[in-house]
């Protein structure tokens, strides 16, 4: 299986941190940040990984060039961002008629990619893609899942203030071919993946939940605290949300 992380963000949040570097790079207990996925990935077997890049795009690309993993990664250069589903379209030639893992880049997780494919694999029949979850210690700030006694994701609460749980997106997908050609049909160049084409799939998207960690570090706060709680080891397990 191949995967796309998606790495070409701004990291407006972040500043002035991500003044000189992008938000991949930042450093999570000395280590940037993407090498932790990339460590994730290919600890689990992932084939290939493409990478997009924008925002100092040669800080990334000199990086992935001195990587251990070098000669298993691709980058695709947007000189112009094309949206977290634009980056699929213009991409989908590299995944062809196989399924595919796309990931947020700046999440921290230590995530079993392995078992989340393994989970993707025997998902229900009906499903289109797999999401990945976790719970989130802010719901008020993520897209809140409501799910079905198969796990099947039948509803999202996008940054309410009184969210129904809070098992919420972790922005990590496998992705079927259908999901792939239906961003393509929306017919131009920049799509979003989170309101433009998941919405098309609620009913048909399987979740599972993370018993790891896994936080967004988008801001000074949540940087700070990953820096304090992350103890990168053996990957984390998931969890079925069946009931």
């Amino acid at each position: 299986m191949r995967a796309l992380l998606l790495a070409a963000g701004l990291g407006t949040r972040l500043r002035p941190i991500t003044n000189t570097i992008p938000k991949c790079m930042v450093p999570i207990n000395g280590r940037p940040l993407i090498d932790y996925w990339f460590e994730l990935l290919f600890a689990a077997k992932f084939e290939r990984v493409l990478v997009n890049i924008h925002y100092f795009p040669d800080v990334v690309r000199t990086h992935i060039v001195a990587s251990p993993w070098r000669d298993q990664i691709d980058i695709a250069h947007e000189h112009e961002l094309l949206g977290t589903g634009g980056t699929i379209v213009a991409n989908r030639a590299y995944f062809g008629d196989q399924d595919f893992l796309v990931a947020h880049a700046d999440n921290l997780t230590d995530v079993d990619l392995a078992a989340f494919a393994r989970a993707h694999r025997e998902r229900p029949t009906d499903t289109a893609m797999t999401m990945l979850a976790f719970r989130t210690d802010d719901p008020s700030s993520c897209g809140i899942l409501e799910y079905d006694p198969a796990g099947r994701v039948i509803a999202f609460h996008e940054k309410v203030a009184n969210p129904p749980g809070n098992l919420a997106n972790a922005a990590v997908y496998i992705v079927t071919p259908e999901v792939a050609d239906f961003a393509v049909a929306i017919g131009k160049p920049f799509v979003d993946l989170s309101t433009e084409v998941i919405p098309h799939f609620v009913g048909r998207i399987y979740a599972v939940e993370t018993l790891g960690y896994h936080r967004d570090i988008g801001n000074p706060e949540s940087l700070a605290r990953a820096q304090a709680e992350f103890r990168s080891g053996e990957s984390a397990g998931i969890a079925l949300l069946t009931r």
